[in-house]
């Protein structure tokens, strides 16, 4: 199984979700680095199940241990291992479901790709629960990466059919950054955010789900970080946001709109500002030639709607052969998108992380 990601700073993601625990283990990372513990568990309790009738009724508080790269309060140089302990499980309600194909998940591809012996209980590895130990690790490159006053916002750009204002990719600051972190539903647009509130608890009563885009910035990336053909800082970026269970869509800048334009539209004029060369406009999202040019990044994430619902669907029992219907129980999010923000975040400050690491190496970190 793929769970290794990395090469200046490396991760390996551990455990199911309804096993004993889940946990990651960080290489890379530099001896002396002081833990902010505080900062960690604000982002550990901003995508923690439970908290509203916006997400799963299933209850965990993340709380993680710290059992070996880490002493007298710095890590030691050696790989740092985390495990996050499930304390929520409820089991039972998948023993039925062993042979049953849920869909839109990963039951039939787990079970061709593992020959059946993958733990299916609330998808197990494949389940959005392993975006804790993702959150852990971005948690820790967010700090070291708001040492160089390298920052990240987010927002929920839009939920099924209600759109929230986009950033203005050029003027975005961090004034914006502190706003948004302060909701518990981040939008620039509160609204909008209300109609957004509206339309996920009408379709929780259908029993239904939905979907949506994140829109994410980083603000003082300096030129030049990134590299062609492989470690673009996009295909950095993207190879850990699709990582993200239910991600089905990346673009920055301008993005899918760039298709339509012009060159003379798309194309953003050079100029000097304080003596040093910007852009008048970000249609590429910061980004050219695979390499930082020292605008705001920008890109935005897209989410499929939760695949697990209680509306009857069609689907079919691989031991019996046979095609039948089904009603999921359990507990989900009806949509997945306010708490997937700063699982978005840690990613991509994760991979920024890394990208700096080979420009610069680590000894900035201390």
């Amino acid at each position: 199984m793929s769970g290794v990601w990395g090469e200046n700073i490396n991760l390996s993601i551990f455990g199911e979700s309804h096993g004993k625990g889940i946990g990651v283990i960080i290489g890379g990372l530099s001896a002396g680095v002081e833990l902010d513990i505080d900062l960690i568990n604000k982002e550990m309790s901003r995508r923690a199940p439970g908290k509203n009738q916006f997400s799963t009724s299933r209850k965990e508080c993340d709380k993680f241990e710290i059992i070996s790269g880490y002493f007298n309060n710095r890590t030691t140089g050696s790989p740092l291992c985390v495990v996050i302990n499930n304390t929520s499980q409820r089991s039972k309600d998948y023993e039925a479901m062993k042979d049953i194909i849920r869909p839109g998940h990963a039951d039939y591809t787990g079970k061709i790709k593992y020959l059946g012996f993958n733990d299916y209980r609330g998808g197990g590895h494949f389940s959005g629960r392993l975006t804790a130990p993702l959150v852990f690790a971005g948690a820790i490159a967010r700090q070291l990466l708001e040492k160089r006053s390298i920052i990240i916002g987010s927002h929920i750009l839009h939920i099924g059919k209600i759109h929230d204002d986009f950033f203005d990719y050029v003027k975005i600051n961090d004034d914006m950054f502190r706003k948004l972190k302060l909701r518990d539903f981040p939008v620039i647009d509160i609204e909008k955010g209300e109609e957004m509130r509206e339309q996920i608890l009408a379709v929780k009563e259908e029993k239904d789900s939905l979907g949506g885009i994140v829109e994410t910035a980083v603000l003082n990336l300096p030129p030049g970080v990134g590299a062609p053909f492989f470690d673009s800082v996009e295909s950095k970026i993207a190879h850990l946001l699709f990582s993200i269970p239910a991600v089905k869509g990346v673009e920055f800048g301008a993005g899918f709109s760039l298709a339509s334009m012009k060159g003379s539209e798309a194309n953003d004029p050079f100029i000097i500002q304080n003596d040093e060369v910007k852009t008048e406009t970000n249609n590429n999202g910061g980004i050219l030639g695979g390499i930082t040019n020292g605008m705001p990044l920008i890109f935005r994430t897209a989410f499929k709607p939760t695949p697990s619902i209680g509306r009857l669907q069609k689907t079919v029992d691989v031991a019996k052969k046979t095609n039948i219907d089904l009603e999921i129980e359990g507990r989900h999010d009806p949509c997945i998108v306010p708490r997937a923000v700063p699982v978005v975040e840690a990613a991509a400050m994760l991979a920024l992380l890394d990208l700096l690491m080979e420009k610069e190496g680590k000894a900035w970190m201390i």
